[in-house]
């Protein structure tokens, strides 16, 4: 099930079944205010107030919920989650409690990746009422940009190659009134070489494309929202083993943010010119493949020697920063499944974090902390850029030591931001390995709540 609108409603004194929270601490007081059946119900389904707990009370001919949480005066964005998911059909209100950011987790708790398959088990959907009218677009929203993430991600390459991409992109500029500009196949190799490049060894049906999103007012300040768009990352000539491509579906996680969160501005009506850019390639394996110690020109003019050939992200990267850079934004922030080297150092709950300034870092980590989607902030270190030295061209993709691989991914980027721009960029997972309450296994918005509660404190 996409998320939809509906999942919560304003409270206007409605039918509904309560729901108490408690936690281990206050389980005891609430319980000895229930009957000596309702205790009993409690007992034999072994509720003693834990997180995540839900239990269920009968009351009289009818009956209420009761959930465990760690605090029921301080909830968070998934404290609600566990009941959403575990719940019966039906339409439910907090009985002493404002639901608050859990909101949120209530309605990704819902969230069924079913274009395939359906469980003909699911029940749903569970209708949360709220007293807190002003809150109930906006979550919706966020709700429903963390769903189309998740949609694109889990998508099989197949059905999500760059044409999929634009078409996604040309529903998101209807709805939200945006230009959309297309440059595709061939046509790239003059403006966007390292698009081209990347791209050119994919079938016609899969053909690379520069995507472009324009909207909003002239003389409101100008942010650009960059997305990496693999479609499917074989490695190219230097490919990944099979265990590597086994995931590959997911290397548009990037893309896959930029047009969420693209639609979520323009949606929240953020005070933004906006200009979102999606570089869509496969990295595929022709006898027209790039090849490793091949030089390409770039749209910046900087030559760049191929050490890698699955390093292709940050070259369409590269050539997407430097379109953006050239409209001289206020702000640019970019989201890829960029390297490995993040997932070791900080797993895949977390997206790694880079920043040319560190004011907008501090705006990010707050936003992420206060929003439940916290990234983690790494470094910029410019004596690590010299590892991407090349004997005959400007940069090398790549370094051979090993060291710092998202750090240096990330300079490598860095220099086809233009000078003075404000920058950051975000080095995410795109995918959750286990579920969570709240939190599908799947394709996974990791970022995506820090980055739009950070514009909207600028732009809001």
């Amino acid at each position: 099930m996409t998320i939809t609108a509906d999942l919560i409603q304003p409270d206007r004194g409605q039918e509904a079944i309560a729901i108490h929270l408690v936690n281990s601490e206050t389980f005891d007081g609430f319980a000895s205010g229930l009957s000596g059946p309702q205790r009993a119900a409690l007992a034999a389904q072994k509720f003693t107030g834990g997180g995540y707990q839900v239990g269920i009370v009968p009351d009289g001919e009818s009956w209420f919920a009761v959930g465990g949480v760690a605090d029921p005066e301080e909830l968070s964005s998934w404290c609600l989650a566990k009941l959403a998911e575990v719940l019966p059909e039906g339409t439910y209100r907090l009985a002493e409690h404002k639901p608050g950011p859990a909101l949120f987790g209530w309605q990704t708790a819902q969230y069924r990746f079913e274009r395939y398959t359906k469980d003909e088990k699911a029940e749903g959907p569970r209708v949360l009422l709220t007293e807190d009218v002003a809150k109930i677009d906006l979550v919706a929203l966020e709700a429903q940009a963390a769903s189309l993430v998740a949609d694109l991600v889990n998508t099989p390459a197949e059905d999500m190659g760059p044409a999929a991409l634009e078409a996604e992109a040309e529903r998101i500029s209807k709805e939200c009134d945006a230009s959309i500009e297309i440059t595709r196949g061939d046509a790239l190799e003059k403006g966007f070489p390292m698009v081209h490049a990347v791209g050119r060894a994919a079938e016609r049906k899969h053909a690379p494309r520069l995507i472009q999103l324009n909207w909003g007012k002239d003389d409101h300040p100008r942010v650009a929202i960059i997305g990496k768009g693999v479609c499917f990352d074989s490695g190219g000539l230097d490919i990944k083993n099979a265990r590597g491509m086994l995931l590959m579906k997911k290397d548009m996680g990037g893309a896959a943010h930029a047009l969420a969160l693209a639609e979520l501005v323009m949606k929240a009506n953020l005070k933004v010119r906006l200009h979102c850019v999606v570089p869509a390639v496969e990295n595929a394996i022709s006898s027209n493949s790039f090849r490793p110690g091949d030089v390409l020109s770039s749209r910046k003019g900087l030559t760049v020697e191929i050490g890698n050939t699955d390093a292709e992200g940050r070259l369409i990267l590269g050539d997407a920063l430097t379109l953006a850079s050239e409209h001289e934004p206020e702000l640019i922030i970019d989201f890829a499944t960029l390297t490995g080297a993040a997932r070791v150092a900080v797993g895949p709950d977390l997206p790694a974090l880079f920043t040319r300034r560190d004011q907008t870092a501090e705006q990010l980590l707050e936003a992420g902390k206060a929003h439940d989607d916290a990234p983690w902030r790494l470094p910029l270190h410019d004596p690590y850029a010299e590892w991407l030295k090349s004997d005959i061209a400007d940069t090398n993709n790549t370094h051979n030591n090993g060291f710092a691989g998202a750090s240096v991914a990330a300079s490598f980027l860095d220099k086809f931001v233009g000078e003075d721009i404000d920058w950051a960029h975000f080095d995410t997972f795109a995918w959750r390995p286990a579920a969570k309450p709240g939190r599908p296994k799947g394709g996974a918005a990791l970022g995506l709540r820090a980055a739009f509660h950070a514009l909207r404190g600028r732009y809001g």
